[in-house]
């Protein structure tokens, strides 16, 4: 599938870094240094604007590097890009470590990963299937 793309950066595209990689590395399009304090959120430019087909989504994670060596992840988690939007992309970034973080121009400060979803509607009904597990919630297997 090929991505529709305009890059208004110097900064390269997204790519896959190896055979088995299912996200492409996005890069801070900054003019200069960003410092990101501990529990500050910023919103960090890529220069991308993407044309998504319609049943797929961008999704925008956490680099794991970022996260455990420094505590800077995304601050929602996991970021939504849907199929009709033309925006630049941009990065929410939280630092929940203990030090200062400083991103710098061209910096790996995320992943792409696109993903093919389906639609639904909701059928109310007054009761559900059951199943071995039931209501049982969170940590119900003592994990």
């Amino acid at each position: 599938m090929k991505i529709k793309v305009v890059n208004k950066s110097d900064l390269p595209l997204p790519s896959y870094k190896t055979k088995g990689s299912s996200g492409m590395d996005l890069y801070a399009n900054i003019d200069k240094p960003i410092t990101i304090k501990p529990m500050e959120r910023v919103l960090i430019p890529t220069g991308l604007y993407i044309s998504i087909p319609v049943g797929y989504e961008a999704q925008v994670r956490a680099r794991s590097g970022l996260a455990i060596k420094h505590g800077i992840t995304l601050a929602n988690g996991i970021g939504t890009i849907d199929s009709d939007y033309r925006g630049e992309i941009g990065v929410i970034l939280i630092n929940l470590g203990q030090e200062a973080y400083t991103i710098n121009r061209g910096d790996r400060i995320a992943q792409l990963v696109i993903v093919k979803y389906e639609r639904v509607e909701f059928e109310l009904v007054s009761d559900l299937d059951s199943t071995e597990r039931g209501e049982g919630g969170f940590g119900h297997t003592g994990y």
